[in-house]
């Protein structure tokens, strides 16, 4: 029959979510420091407690060193003396000694609560920490517990023993939290700290987009299509430049998915987030392209020296390829890691520009009049022809460009 030590430490393996062996190395370390403690004397020997697998019972032993001839009595044993301990004996060797005491393990399990139950609680942050350390930059799930201005606590881990802390800077401002609400996060660190290990997340993070692709889309989790780049603004819009490995394969379509599901079952976990995904391309000219899309590109030129492309679009895309508040022009800059320049295809008017002082408006005024009066006049007195514009009259048409002047020129739009 099982011992209530036995039986509490089965409680305690369950309830902590350890290791037998781990609980049961770390009580045995316990009633050695009770032993030494409750039985004066025993300090400088070298004591070990061992436990019986199936009833729990702890056993205490003092464990000497074999030699031929003694220096510290309570370290040592001859031969002669050891072989009474143990047949099998040998210099060299050593031999344990059974020193337990009367109902040794209801006091040892009274004296040691404390260093048991600090031992535990060391175990636990152990074992959160060596379950977290290999998954940073993966996705965990936690459920939040608490909401202040240092952020929001998530509960996670196995248990749901573990704390996640999402910082105001990680979280997206549009999204709205409540507690009891099971979220997915990217865990960013798993660092030390003296109440246990201190998991840091994040919602805002480019490479949680780049998990929930994995996720969702079999062709990147099996690395057939590879994310390339992607440039985010949480919250509003993502893009991601994708490459397939695999002649023939069309790695837009593979993201997108069938009607567009998988790309939407992404969107709908980044609370609407819109996201393009990019061809990506060896030429930088054609990547740069891609990258202003919807927008359509007529030409792009690549300035290596100032690590600038200057994009050219029809005048009707122009305010496309920026898009609202320059957001467009800047993804592709940060996806392409390209400053953008983007210009109009609209070519200045042709203007007319005198390198003499324009005429007064009196001046103006009369040859208008003498170019009318000729064109209406036909013939003189006598009835011979005349030139419809009399020698030195002013075309009305140059008379009128040079009034009016030339059209001020449109500035280009930059995003860097």
């Amino acid at each position: 029959m099982r011992s209530d030590f036995s039986a509490s430490l089965a409680q305690l393996t369950a309830e902590k979510g350890l290791q037998k062996d781990e609980l049961i190395d770390m009580v045995e370390a316990a009633m050695v420091s009770a032993y030494k403690k409750d039985f004066a004397g025993n300090e400088e020997k070298n004591i070990v407690v061992r436990m019986e697998p199936q009833s729990g019972a702890p056993r205490v032993y003092e464990v000497f060193d074999v030699v031929e001839e003694v220096e510290d009595a309570n370290l040592q044993l001859t031969l002669p003396e050891a072989r009474r301990i143990s047949a099998d004996a040998a210099v060299g060797g050593q031999v344990e000694k059974e020193v337990t005491p009367p109902n040794f393990g209801r006091i040892g399990a009274q004296t040691a609560k404390q260093v048991i139950l600090q031992r535990i609680r060391e175990a636990e942050r152990d074992h959160i920490y060596n379950e977290f350390i290999d998954r940073e930059g993966d996705i965990i799930t936690g459920v939040v517990r608490r909401i202040d201005p240092r952020g929001i606590v998530l509960e996670t881990g196995s248990g749901g023993k573990a704390e996640a802390l999402l910082p105001p800077p990680e979280q997206v401002g549009s999204e709205r939290h409540r507690m009891g609400q099971r979220i997915r996060v990217y865990l960013l660190e798993v660092n030390r700290a003296a109440k246990g290990p201190m998991l840091i997340v994040s919602r805002a993070h480019r490479n949680f987009v780049r998990r929930l692709m994995e996720l969702e889309i079999p062709e990147i989790y099996n690395g057939v299509v590879e994310i390339k780049a992607i440039a985010r603004e949480a919250g509003s819009r993502s893009k991601v430049a994708v490459h397939s490995r695999q002649s023939g394969l069309d790695p837009v379509g593979a993201c997108v998915g069938q009607r567009g599901m998988r790309i939407q079952n992404i969107v709908n976990e980044l609370g609407g987030e819109r996201i393009d995904i990019i061809p990506w391309n060896e030429d930088q000219d054609r990547f740069v392209a891609n990258a202003l899309s919807p927008a359509r590109v007529l030409n792009v030129t690549i300035d290596e020296a100032s690590k600038t492309a200057t994009v050219i679009v029809p005048e009707a895309q122009l305010s496309l390829a920026i898009g609202k508040e320059g957001q467009n022009a800047r993804l592709a800059a940060k996806l392409t890691g390209w400053r953008v320049d983007i210009k109009s295809d609209a070519a200045p008017r042709e203007t007319v520009q005198s390198a003499e002082p324009p005429p007064d408006e009196d001046a103006v005024a009369d040859a208008v009049a003498d170019a009318d009066a000729v064109e209406v006049r036909p013939e003189d007195e006598t009835g011979a022809p005349v030139d419809p514009q009399p020698a030195g009259a002013v075309p009305v048409a140059e008379v009128r460009d040079a009034v009016s002047g030339p059209p001020a020129e449109q500035a280009p739009v930059s995003a860097g």
